[in-house]
């Protein structure tokens, strides 16, 4: 009982210090989402969101999955310091290589991927202007790739938030002064600031990471690069769905409903999926570390599940009821339009919480081709759902289509992990994801039955009866309470 309490506690340590860090995260995208929605409108929005869009699938397409690769090979040498300065070394000079190459690759390709992404040619120049952007993070992504790996995580944290912040007060004057002839320099600009911060907080953790010859990066870095390219084909087709939907929205609504399509998507994935993004930084080294330990395993994806859903039930019965209003004070009266979209997508964060928790355990375990297939699958079904979402019912057929397809994905894991690795959950978590699921429910029906007083107190004692389930929840798990009493330890965010 002592054992399982320490893990549960030792995970919300680092969710909460990422949770901590993303919030902070948020708080400055929401800034720089509310001035740029204010300063270049829902269309200004679809053209920066089109031209992240092309930058992030060639990015994806020429970093090899390194990113991801790179984490699991350097957690998985545990103390072998020897063998993780070799893996560091190769890490570095693949990492420099395929930026190099990314660069190339989108200079030469500007002009056709303008055409296919705007209809002519008139973006050239942008697009092979931010290759620069692309070259910047990806060093960038070298150096949290080794901080995270060896679960440096308080410099990991320190990258994020000053690069950020920095970004931040340098972008918005930008904005401000050039509105949409602002885009790309923003771009740029937060690119290089994130690479000078990293570099910054990497040169303080005091590791010194040696060069190899690029013939030696090319031997020793095939394992990785075996694994890496598949988990890049996945993060491919991954943003190429995500491309095609964005083309899609285009093509039949415009570019301001490719900004409002955005918007939410920003809050679906960035505001209410702080959770996933601050677990996932630990989450994935712990489980590379077991292994194909079965029963290590199936405790820590359990935990990690159960922790994912308590976390996310406050935060999705408060979007559930007050989506209107946040969006408003997000963004503007414009991006009103969202709230379907917003409302029924986060209902399925509720699922993502546990096949969230599924899903890295075939990436833990190495399984690079059952991985493949079941991105392709998934992402093919979720390409068809929002395209015919958006087709007959606009952004909330958006929004349905997204709870649609975390529902799939929900029990397809279930079913896959089971097959694969006898992994089973504990009927414990049914029965708190079920309670979960009709109190998120209830939320969903209160608030669209009216906004009479009486309608209005019925949702509030709702929101208030599962955020306490949660809390109650969650001090059983952690004794959560006496962790706040208790100091962090110095040393516990590095191992």
């Amino acid at each position: 009982m002592a054992e399982a309490k320490h893990s549960y506690q030792s995970m919300l340590k680092a969710t909460s210090l990422f949770g901590g860090v993303q919030l902070a995260n948020i708080i400055m995208a929401l800034l720089r989402s509310k001035f740029i929605a204010l300063f270049i409108g829902p269309a200004g929005m679809g053209i920066a969101s089109l031209l992240m869009a092309t930058l992030n699938v060639l990015l994806a397409i020429t970093n090899l999955g390194l990113d991801r690769s790179g984490v699991k090979e350097i957690a998985a040498h545990g103390s072998d310091t020897e063998q993780q300065k070799e893996t560091l070394g190769v890490l570095k000079t693949l990492f420099v290589i395929t930026a190099v190459i990314g660069v190339v690759l989108m200079v030469l390709m500007a002009p056709w991927i303008s055409l296919w992404t705007f209809g002519d040619a008139h973006y050239t120049t942008h697009i092979r202007a931010i290759s620069f952007a692309l070259l910047f993070k990806q060093l960038t992504q070298s150096t949290l790739t080794r901080l995270q790996g060896l679960r440096f995580l308080s410099g990991l944290a320190k990258a994020n938030v000053w690069g950020n912040l920095i970004a931040l007060l340098v972008t918005v004057p930008l904005y401000y002064y050039w509105r949409i002839d602002a885009i790309v320099p923003a771009i740029i600009v937060t690119a290089v600031i994130s690479f000078l911060v990293a570099q910054r907080v990497d040169a303080k953790s005091g590791g010194h990471i040696s060069w190899t010859t690029p013939l030696n990066a090319w031997n020793k870095g095939k394992p990785m690069m075996r694994l890496g390219v598949l988990l890049s084909l996945s993060s491919i087709i991954t943003l190429l769905v995500g491309y095609g939907i964005q083309l899609f929205i285009s093509g039949l609504g415009g570019l301001s409903d490719v900004g409002l399509y955005n918007a939410g998507f920003l809050i679906l994935n960035t505001y209410v999926g702080l959770i996933f993004t601050a677990m996932g930084t630990d989450y994935f080294p712990r489980l590379s570390e077991v292994g194909q330990d079965l029963f290590k395993t199936k405790l820590i994806v359990g935990r990690q599940a159960e922790l994912a859903t308590l976390l996310m039930l406050p935060i999705i019965v408060v979007f559930l009821a007050f989506s209107p209003w946040i969006i408003t004070l997000l963004y503007t009266v414009e991006f009103k339009a969202v709230v379907p979209l917003v409302q029924w997508g986060i209902l399925g964060m509720l699922f993502k919480a546990v096949s969230f928790s599924l899903g890295y355990v075939i990436i833990a375990r190495g399984d690079s081709s059952l991985f493949l297939r079941t991105t392709i699958s998934f992402n093919a079904i979720l390409f068809a759902l929002n395209a015919a979402g958006y087709y007959h019912y606009g952004l909330m057929g958006l929004g349905m289509s997204f709870l649609v397809y975390y529902v799939i994905h929900f029990f397809s894991l279930i079913v896959i992990v089971k097959w694969r690795y006898d992994l089973t959950l504990s009927k414990g978590l049914y029965v708190l994801f079920g309670s979960g699921l009709v109190m998120c429910s209830a939320v969903l029906i209160s608030a669209k039955s009216g906004d009479s007083v009486g309608q209005m107190i019925i949702t509030a004692a709702l929101i208030v009866i599962t955020c306490l389930f949660s809390w109650y929840q969650l001090n059983q798990r952690t004794d959560v309470l006496s962790l706040i009493r208790t100091k962090k330890d110095p040393n516990s965010d590095e191992h």
